[in-house]
């Protein structure tokens, strides 16, 4: 082999190391903050904004927090980012949420919140919010929200359960 042969060789060889470095940086994980939070499903690192509950969408894309109200069978839930940080606006005029209680599946429309104080408006929001009797009784229940879509990635069906089930008797 000749000296500009292996010249050519190491330099190839170097580019191609560099583009596999490249694009594992590009496909590593959303989350550039791991020295400070944890990832897994039982415990996230992530504060919610609002007292509710954080439901990871994605592999660490986004949240939707979800704060129930029992006393008042109200269901609200905000779109946020990979940290739980700012808030997300979508498109949609509706989340469609469903819900295991006990043996029965409930179904539940979340309607786009408008809010005159930071722009929002149906169809560009953050903020959904629903209401049901149902929700009153304050029993655990399986949610699931049906075909999210999320700055034009559609995530399908986001599950998580709410409230700790009763042991098994």
């Amino acid at each position: 082999m000749s000296a500009m042969s292996a010249v050519k060789s190491w330099v190839m060889a170097e580019a191609g190391a560099l583009g596999i470095l490249a694009a594992m940086a590009l496909m590593g994980p959303a989350c550039s903050k791991h020295d400070d939070h944890a990832h897994s499903a039982e415990s996230h690192g992530h504060q919610p904004k609002n007292g509710g509950q954080l439901v990871e969408v994605g592999r660490h894309q986004f949240n939707i927090e979800v704060l129930v109200d029992a006393p008042k069978g109200k269901v609200t839930a905000w779109i946020l980012d990979a940290h739980a940080e700012d808030y997300v606006r979508i498109a949609a005029p509706t989340l469609r949420m469903s819900a295991l209680v006990g043996p029965a599946t409930q179904e539940l429309n979340l309607a786009a919140v408008a809010n005159a104080a930071s722009g929002e408006k149906a169809g560009d929001t953050s903020q959904f919010e629903g209401a049901a009797d149902w929700l009153k009784s304050g029993t655990p229940f399986t949610g699931t929200f049906h075909d999210v879509t999320i700055r034009g990635v559609a995530f399908g069906n986001v599950t998580f359960q709410h409230g700790k089930p009763s042991p098994a008797k």
